[in-house]
């Protein structure tokens, strides 16, 4: 067995972090094994290191190594990469099509970003995992594989299974070995001896002197989150590599390329609203609009008792506490100085007669029959009755408001709603 300071040599690993020296020696003594491995980490920590080393430590070194990025393939070819498919299968399919899963038989499949896979594709890959079948599409053969699945995920699959985006079982099937990367911040003495390795490279690469940190740049480099981890030191010593004419890099000129209010990755981003939230947004908006169209319903037969009825006093008595429901609260916070006296809700004469004359005919005309009170547009009659006030007071708000039995600001409301 390899040592751990001899992988990291043959694969390029920087650092002498506990945990990360812990996770190298698990991909070590699981390589030998045919179990599935799952990767975790936040994006850009090197997850994709571990899966070559199972990969060249185990009897398949000598077969085919595939490593497959998940949540760059389109949802409705990946069954067709991974599994392939038959000629014809869909428009386009012109000829029959190997997928990963046949091509790396006897070696291993490296699925990054597995926690993007769609539910559907996630059935076919538990099938493998379990029996090591699978059917192209378009193919009613079944077919056998033998291949050694490594998968990676910055996903947080417990939150993922939680809102039934990701299948439990598979991440079971999966997860048998969890090996964990940390992040570059929780590898303090790491970071500058990284960040010494890339500048070196980078000096190597562009064929100049070599970037050399001060102190107090070293102790804002430790102190810095790196959100993006070991990608985002990477681009941020490249930058500094190519830009900076001075090759003494003070703490100044490194804070210059270190964003600020940055976040942590993974790039999946949490809502601050769940979909329970949203739900519960829509049976609030559900349960106003019901409410609304119950006072509409309640306002109509009010209406419609008083234009029978025409002793007012008697319909309020009657209807005191529908009257309070449509009413309670007519004075919106734009009128809150308004003096009780102002509100009223009627002001017909106890003993007056509305019968339809001929001047108002129009005004209160509805069949004689009582069951097509439903087909009377409320709206419509409000508006025809606040017409023809005003044009009978000649447009003077408060005769209009006082025989319509409302106050003269709730009238001005209705005007400036109707668009009068």
């Amino acid at each position: 067995m390899e040592s751990i300071q001899s992988i990291k040599q043959r694969f390029g690993i920087i650092g002498n972090d506990a945990t990360l020296n812990r996770a190298i020696e698990k991909a070590i003594q699981v390589a030998p094994t045919d179990i599935s491995v799952l990767v975790t980490g936040e994006s850009g920590v090197g997850k994709e290191s571990i899966p070559k080393i199972i990969h060249s430590l185990s009897h398949r070194k000598h077969g085919k190594y595939i490593a497959v990025n998940c949540g760059a393939i389109p949802e409705g070819t990946i069954d067709s990469e991974l599994f392939g498919h038959e000629k014809g299968a869909f428009t386009g399919a012109t000829a029959t099509r190997n997928g990963y899963f046949e091509v790396a038989d006897g070696g291993t499949i490296f699925l990054d970003e597995v926690g993007e896979l769609p539910l559907t594709t996630q059935v076919r890959l538990l099938r493998v995992l379990e029996n090591g079948e699978f059917i192209k599409v378009g193919s009613s053969k079944v077919q056998k594989t033998n291949v050694r699945i490594v998968a990676a995920t910055n996903v947080n699959m417990f939150e993922a299974i939680k809102k039934e985006k990701f299948r439990e079982d598979l991440y079971y099937r999966l997860s048998t070995i969890e090996i964990n990367l940390p992040p570059l911040r929780e590898r303090k003495e790491d970071i500058h001896l990284l960040f010494r390795k890339f500048a070196s490279d980078f000096a190597l690469k562009y064929k100049m002197p070599t970037i050399k940190l001060s102190e107090e740049a070293v102790q804002m480099l430790l102190k810095y989150r790196w959100s993006g981890n070991i990608r985002q030191l990477r681009n941020v010593a490249e930058q500094i590599s190519v830009l900076e004419q001075n090759r003494s890099i003070d703490a100044i000129t490194l804070q210059s390329y270190l964003p600020t209010g940055s976040t942590n990755l993974p790039a999946v981003v949490k809502s601050n609203k769940s979909e329970s939230d949203f739900s519960n947004e829509r049976e609030i908006l559900y349960k106003v609009l019901f409410d609304m169209k119950a006072d509409l319903n309640d306002l109509k037969k009010l209406t419609m008792e008083l234009m029978k009825n025409g002793n007012a006093t008697e319909v309020q008595e009657k209807n005191e506490s529908l009257i309070q429901k449509i009413y309670g609260n007519e004075e919106d916070a734009a009128y809150e100085d308004a003096k009780e006296e102002d509100i009223e809700l009627l002001s017909i004469p106890e003993n007056a007669s509305i019968e339809p004359t001929k001047d108002t005919a129009d005004k209160y005309h509805f069949a004689e029959e009582i069951e097509e009170e439903e087909t009377l547009s409320l709206h419509d009659k409000e508006l025809e009755l606040i017409k023809k006030s005003l044009e009978r007071h000649q447009g003077k708000r408060k005769l209009a408001a006082a025989e319509l039995g409302i106050s003269e600001r709730t009238l001005y409301r209705k005007i400036k709603q109707f668009d009068l």
